[in-house]
């Protein structure tokens, strides 16, 4: 059977926009990275530790070939230096840890940043597609091309009857969570087929290319909260990572995470100057449509026109919350839609809630307060005490 990674390429376009910014501004820091199980699996995880081990160990194999950094180099916010050191990047074995405990698995990549942040996306698509290899693949397929043609009529009938001021546009963010290798390029190929005007793009730069896909993607949160570790003024740590990323980029990549210590935080930190120089702002935790109303009012108090300003949303949505979200918004502010494990992964069994989130930073601890209850990551509770003291947030 082939391996699960076909290549390095295989990755979420906001990883090397990232990756070249910490590689530029912070190449000297370490950080710990921890994989999560957020939801109880149909069977323990901890069974496919073995084959995780044989898939990861065939990553260490693989180096980017001259075509796909060929590729790379035409994007053109990615800097010839960045692309060397591509040419020149392998993962290392010693820098990732899987283990497990109990009927849980455990994957731990520890070392320097920028050589253990990009385990995240094989780590997560590796363990979902090992997971649904034992069930009754053909029925999942069956069941998913039923309801993508549905998704896909849906979306045809939205966009056609919409006298609204912006189009209904949407892109794949289904990387992580998807089901299976084949199905993700399926999907993907289809909605390129069946809405060429409303689908612009994917986040999976393999398939970017493969396709002649536009690929999409700014900034995660692992970029906001490892400036907790860098930043001498815990409180300076959002403004100092914008600035960064301003002066990394600019002018390109301009959507802005808002939720790393919440939406209201967020914008006491994100003002005139940054409102102006960031095209928009991406939502991925928390009520919509709250969120939505509060970006539309920040954008008017600042005396900017929100007609000319983005709005992303990410945060697992379906086609009937893009829809819904399209409709209440699309006549005050362009707007974009990140559809993941919807497109990816609805195939009738339950989909795994995995994530390999940042947990440490030069030693020391980071957090994500995001706007919706039950997602704070931290294995330290008093310096989550502390963050939420200082930016007056709250659960």
């Amino acid at each position: 059977m082939q391996p699960i990674i076909r290549s390095l390429l295989e990755n979420d376009l906001y990883k090397f926009p990232m990756w070249q910014t910490m590689l530029h501004k912070h190449p000297e820091a370490t950080a710990s990275y921890e994989f999560i199980c957020r939801t109880p699996p149909d069977y323990p995880l901890a069974q496919l530790a073995f084959d995780v081990q044989r898939e990861l160990d065939y990553l260490y194999s693989l180096r980017f070939s001259d075509d796909e950094l060929a590729y790379l180099s035409q994007l053109q916010f990615l800097k010839p230096d960045f692309i060397e050191f591509l040419a020149l990047f392998r993962f290392q074995a010693k820098y990732l840890k899987i283990f497990t405990e109990g009927e849980r698995l455990c994957i731990q990549a520890t070392g320097p940043q920028i050589h253990v942040m990009n385990f995240e996306m094989y780590c997560l698509y590796v363990v979902s597609e090992l997971y649904f290899r034992r069930f009754n693949q053909a029925d999942l397929l069956a069941e998913g091309r039923q309801r993508l043609q549905a998704k896909i009529t849906q979306l045809k009938q939205v966009c056609a009857a919409s006298t609204k001021t912006h189009p209904f546009e949407f892109f794949d963010f289904g990387l992580r969570r998807r089901a299976f290798s084949a199905w993700h390029d399926e999907v993907v190929a289809t909605l390129k087929t069946e809405l060429p005007n409303h689908f612009k793009g994917t986040s999976n730069v393999y398939l970017a290319k493969q396709l002649g896909l536009k690929p999409i993607g700014t900034m995660a949160h692992e970029y906001l909260q490892s400036y907790q570790a860098y930043s001498v003024n815990l409180k300076a740590f959002q403004r100092t990572a914008l600035e960064d990323w301003v002066q990394e980029f600019r002018g390109e990549l301009g959507i802005a995470l808002t939720d790393t210590i919440g939406m209201d935080a967020f914008l006491r930190d994100f003002d005139l100057y940054f409102a102006k120089l960031f095209d928009g702002l991406r939502h991925d935790s928390g009520d919509p449509f709250v969120w939505g109303e509060k970006a539309l009012a920040h954008y008017q108090a600042l005396n900017i026109n929100p007609q000319h300003k983005r709005l992303i949303f990410s945060d697992g949505l379906d086609t009937a919350k893009a829809i819904a979200l399209y409709q209440h918004f699309a006549d005050s502010i362009q707007l974009g839609f990140g559809i993941g494990t919807h497109l990816t992964n609805d195939l009738g069994a339950k989909p795994l809630n995995i994530v390999m989130k940042l947990m440490r930073c030069n030693d020391s601890p980071v957090a994500k307060l995001s706007d919706a209850p039950g997602k704070t990551l931290c294995d330290d509770a008093l310096f989550v005490a502390y963050l939420r003291q200082q930016f007056n947030h709250y659960e």
